[in-house]
């Protein structure tokens, strides 16, 4: 790896942990981006869970500190949530590198046109019954194990059925999120599909964009995290169109 790959890795990774917390789709930058570092794809998707670990750590504590704490309503959905994660895990890390980087653009597709429509954050919204809610977690933790990439605007969109205020549930998301990584992550290293060199410098760009994505979400509100959710859903579309080659 070269050393413009490396500062790459960094800035890219600052930019896409910033953008996880406080809306979702950043790995759908960070993974290419390992690829163009010259990982694998396979081992792209497994290398960039370092960095979604440690983000989501680093936002999780940042949002403590500043008085948000969705700990209390995350503990609900983690059960079914962590066990779609292992599932998920345990079936992409069987793809060859080649399936992973079509099944990567298959379903970006579903994704691209839940941002766009962007989900409806309202109070009045009628609540799942306890099995479909463990249903609709389980599943996205499936998707969440196997790919992660723009799971956070899903986690979004469930979790707005709850009443959750954006603030709240990106609490509540970067939980979620931090718990399916924990059980999905030693997956992909007993598989051997972990760059260890370019995950743990792309992890450091990662921990610091969480640290500053919680203190933007926090300070900015509902306002700007919706406007972040518009730009990142109009740069994905952008992306799958081709317009970034």
């Amino acid at each position: 790896m070269t050393w413009w790959e490396a500062v790459l890795l960094v800035v890219g990774g600052t930019f896409a942990g910033g953008i996880n917390v406080i809306a979702g789709g950043g790995s759908t930058l960070t993974v290419p981006l390992l690829v163009l570092a010259g990982v694998p794809g396979n081992s792209a998707n497994g290398s960039n869970r370092i960095g979604v670990l440690t983000s989501n750590a680093a936002a999780t504590g940042s949002f403590r500190r500043l008085g948000v704490d969705g700990l209390a309503s995350a503990v609900p959905i983690l059960i079914p949530v962590v066990f779609g994660s292992l599932t998920g895990s345990l079936a992409i890390s069987r793809l060859t590198d080649e399936a992973f980087e079509t099944t990567f653009g298959l379903v970006m597709i579903p994704l691209i046109i839940l941002s766009i429509r962007k989900p409806k954050f309202r109070t009045d919204a009628a609540r799942w019954s306890r099995p479909v809610t463990i249903a609709v977690f389980f599943g996205i933790g499936v998707y969440g194990g196997a790919v992660q990439a723009g799971v956070g605007l899903v986690l979004l969109a469930a979790l707005s059925r709850a009443g959750f205020d954006l603030v709240l549930a990106n609490s509540v998301k970067v939980i979620i999120i931090l718990a399916m990584t924990v059980v999905a992550l030693p997956v992909f290293i007993v598989q051997g599909k972990v760059d260890w060199i370019p995950a743990l410098i792309l992890a450091a760009g990662f921990t610091l964009g969480g640290w500053l994505g919680a203190h933007v979400a926090v300070r900015g509100g509902e306002k700007l995290i919706r406007a972040v959710m518009v730009l990142a859903s109009v740069a994905l579309a952008a992306k799958l169109l081709g317009a970034f080659g």
